[in-house]
């Protein structure tokens, strides 16, 4: 199976960049050893289960409620049976077609 979480979380009372906080969520995602994107909106992690994307934002938010007194999260999940490995190649589906518009 593969999980495709892709989310965004971050405290909302602690002023205008929230960079500090959320360089601790994804210093913990790296530290799980999942393969992850970060883009400036969001994070997509590829686990091989519900329950491990799941404990990632369960952690993630452990981290923030520790000093942080309202928190924010988007969360979107796709999930399909079959290989890892969607992370790279959905992308990579995509850029072959634009290739083939492109000739």
């Amino acid at each position: 199976m593969s999980v495709l979480m892709q989310f965004s979380i971050f405290p909302t009372d602690k002023g205008a960049s929230a960079s500090v906080w959320v360089s601790r969520v994804i210093a913990m995602v790296r530290e799980c050893g999942f393969e992850y994107r970060l883009s400036s909106m969001a994070t997509v992690v590829e686990t091989k289960t519900l329950a491990e994307a799941q404990e990632i934002l369960q952690n993630a938010f452990a981290l923030l409620e520790q000093d942080c007194e309202r928190v924010y999260c988007t969360v979107t999940y796709d999930v399909r049976k079959g290989p890892l490995g969607r992370i790279e190649g959905k992308i990579n589906s995509i850029e072959e077609k634009i290739g083939k518009v492109d000739q």
